[in-house]
C-alpha cells in the first residue's frame, strides 16, 4: 500500500498511490480521520482487494523470501 505524503505527489502518481495523506496538510482532513482511512484501506487489502501497484503488476517479482543459491 502506497501513501502519498502530499497532494502534489498524489496527483503526479495517482495511478500508483492508494491514499493521499496530503489532505491533512491541505486542511481537508484531520490526523484522526486519515488514520481511520488508512486502517480501513489496510483491512480492504487484507481482505483481498489489490493495491494500485498490485493491480498494475508493479513489483510482481520483487519479493523473494527464500532466495535460491548463495547470497553474499
Amino acid at each position: 500500500m502506497r501513501l502519498a505524503g502530499n497532494t502534489p505527489m498524489f496527483v503526479r502518481m495517482a495511478a500508483d498511490m492508494d491514499i493521499n495523506c496530503g489532505t491533512v496538510i491541505d486542511g481537508d482532513s484531520t490526523v484522526a480521520k486519515m488514520g481511520t482511512a488508512i486502517f480501513e484501506q489496510i483491512v480492504r487489502h487484507a481482505s483481498g482487494e489489490p493495491t494500485k501497484s498490485e493491480a498494475l503488476g508493479v513489483g510482481a517479482n520483487e519479493f523473494v523470501p527464500w532466495p535460491l543459491g548463495v547470497t553474499v
